[in-house]
């Protein structure tokens, strides 16, 4: 009160005497000068109040937030530890519920996705080794037609499968490892997994649809019969790998490298080769009509028997017809596949060519 009654008593007095020098002036002129000036000051104090009341409302506000956030912080730890003692249930129900709840809190926690990412690859590699452990689990030596779809025999780990091709289209990691693992008749249509390591692992007669495989490792992978129709499969290192049998048509496998891969019988047709290394690949009775070679290396490739069209461009030089390429009619226009059966069928195509 001693402050406020010094402010708006004696101060105005002193500010107009002050700007007056010592001139005089009537009373009353004096008198409104004051009133001016404690008017001033009043309005200078409220506007005080107001933003000491603002900056009062906006710490409130965030000592608030800060609240929520702690406690939706811990909501989200204690879903994320349910979710993972899930995993260790020997129920397949209460897994794969597991899996869903930490599928949704990496979708909802971009904070948490990478823990989620790392612990659904770690539950393929230790439910899903290659070769098979388990009594449950199909021998490395049963035909593909008698092994049911990934979904079927082991529901939990297509959903672990199915959440990585979903978050890893948007993760900070570069590489997530899925090496030595079992996915035989696994469905990966559309899903993303670049830069994803599948080195030894057995992926035959997998659906990879549309898939994205850019900069993907699938060294020394099993991919017979597998379904990468229109798939992404740009700057892959696909080195030894199996891919007898394999669907490619309209695949992207520019700048791929499939150094001593196995290709035979796959069907490459209207395939986007330019760039891609098949040094030393075996591509014996291969379908390459249409499939853009115009760049790549095909130094020391095994052709013999592989069918080729007008429209299959080869490298500049490039004598197909000495390397054993049959010449063919191109194939037209490829079908929908929306009018096409699914692609992981119960009756896998034998395979034609000699061991």
């Amino acid at each position: 009160m001693a402050v406020l009654g010094t402010v708006f008593v004696v101060l105005p007095g002193l500010v107009v005497d002050h700007d007056l020098a010592g001139a005089g002036v009537a009373a009353q002129d004096r008198l409104k000068a004051v009133n001016d000036v404690r008017t001033t000051l009043l309005q200078l104090l409220g506007g005080l109040v107001v933003l000491f009341g603002a900056y009062a409302t906006w710490r409130q506000l965030r000592v608030s937030q800060d609240g929520l956030r702690a406690t939706q912080e811990g909501y989200v730890t204690d879903r994320f530890s349910r979710a993972v003692d899930q995993l260790g249930s020997d129920k397949l129900d209460v897994r794969i519920g597991g899996l869903h709840a930490l599928w949704r809190i990496a979708e909802q926690s971009a904070r948490d996705r990478e823990a989620v990412i790392s612990i659904q690859a770690a539950y393929l590699r230790t439910h899903l080794p290659w070769p098979p452990a388990g009594r449950e689990a199909p021998a490395a030596d049963v035909p593909i037609n008698d092994i049911a779809p990934l979904e079927t025999r082991a529901a939990d780990a297509q959903v672990a499968l199915t959440a990585l091709g979903v978050l890893c289209r948007h993760r900070e990691q570069s590489w997530v490892n899925l090496g030595i693992t079992d996915l035989r008749r696994a469905d990966c249509d559309g899903l993303w997994f670049p830069e994803v390591n599948f080195d030894q692992a057995c992926m035959e007669a997998a659906g990879l649809y549309r898939a994205n495989l850019t900069q993907t490792s699938l060294v020394s992978v099993n991919l017979r019969h597998a379904d990468l129709a229109t798939a992404v499969l740009r700057r892959a290192r696909c080195v030894l790998a199996d891919l007898r049998a394999a669907k490619l048509v309209e695949t992207d496998l520019r700048d791929a490298d499939f150094t001593e891969t196995d290709l035979r019988e796959a069907n490459l047709r209207k395939a986007a080769a330019h760039g891609a290394v098949f040094h030393r690949a075996d591509l014996r009775m291969a379908d390459l009509r249409g499939t853009d070679l115009s760049t790549a290396d095909l130094a020391e490739a095994r052709l013999d028997g592989a069918l080729a069209s007008e429209r299959t461009r080869w490298p500049a030089g490039f004598d197909h017809t000495a390397a054993g390429v049959v010449d063919a009619d191109d194939p037209g226009p490829e079908p929908s596949p929306l009018l096409q059966p699914p692609g992981m069928t119960l009756q896998a195509p034998p395979l034609r060519s000699t061991p």
